[in-house]
């Protein structure tokens, strides 16, 4: 599991999970679904801006030397 992965996960959950935790905290659900989305798009923007996704540089195959 990388890190990718691990916010993939979190995306969602932090939605869900943290939506429901602010409406049983006592916040309205207007209120607690913005915040929680907040959480999300930040995780999201953390994934795409702060930590980058790069391609690791190929490798290039060595040719066997030749030998006369």
């Amino acid at each position: 599991m990388n890190y990718y992965d691990l916010i993939l996960g979190l995306i969602p959950l932090a939605l869900l999970g943290l939506t429901a935790f602010l409406t049983v905290a006592g916040l309205q659900l207007t209120t607690a679904v913005p915040l929680a989305g907040g959480v999300s798009a930040g995780l999201i923007g953390h994934a795409m801006f702060v930590r980058t996704p790069t391609d690791a540089p190929a490798e290039t195959p060595v040719a066997p030397a030749i030998s006369e």
